[in-house]
C-alpha cells in the first residue's frame, strides 16, 4: 500500500464508498440510523475535487470543503483492516497541512455524540470541542483546531 496521498479520479468512487461503509457501518445499530457520511454523494464529491485518498487500494480518504474562515473536514474514514496503522493520524495531518496550504486558520469538523472512538481522537489531536446540538436525527458535536 502506497503511503501518498492523492486527490480521488472518477474511478477511486467504488472504492471510495467501499471504504466509507466499512467504516461507519458498524455504527448504525448503536446510533439507530445510517451515519450521514454513508448517504453523501461519493461521485459528486470527487468530481468536485472535494476527496483525497490514501492507498491502493485505497484504504483510507478525506472529503474537504474549504469555506471562507475554515476547511471542513466532511468526512474522514480508514478501511477497518488499516485501522490501527497510523493512516487515520496521516489523513489528519494531510488535513491540517492542506488548510495551511490554504491560507484557512482553522478546521472544522463534527462527529455524532454516540461515535466514542472519534471523539478521543480528535481531541488527542488537539482538536477542541466547539458546541453540540441535534441536527434533524443526529446528536452532533462540533470540533475545530487552529493550524
Amino acid at each position: 500500500m502506497t503511503q501518498d496521498i492523492r486527490l480521488a479520479v472518477r474511478t477511486d468512487v467504488p472504492r471510495v464508498k467501499a471504504v466509507t461503509d466499512a467504516a461507519y457501518h458498524h455504527y448504525i445499530e448503536r446510533i439507530g440510523l445510517v451515519p450521514a457520511p454513508m448517504e453523501a454523494d461519493h461521485a459528486a464529491d470527487v468530481a468536485a475535487g472535494r476527496v483525497f485518498v490514501a492507498g491502493d487500494p485505497v484504504a483510507g480518504l478525506v472529503v474537504l470543503r474549504p469555506e471562507a474562515d475554515h476547511l471542513y473536514l466532511d468526512n474522514i474514514a480508514v478501511h477497518p483492516d488499516s485501522q490501527g496503522t497510523g493512516l487515520g493520524r496521516r489523513l489528519l495531518a494531510f488535513v491540517e497541512s492542506r488548510a495551511r496550504e490554504l491560507g484557512l486558520p482553522e478546521v472544522r469538523l463534527l462527529t455524532n455524540a454516540m461515535m466514542w472512538e472519534n471523539q478521543k481522537m480528535y481531541e488527542r489531536y488537539g482538536y477542541e470541542v466547539v458546541r453540540r446540538r441535534a441536527e434533524g436525527p443526529y446528536d452532533r458535536i462540533h470540533y475545530r483546531k487552529r493550524v
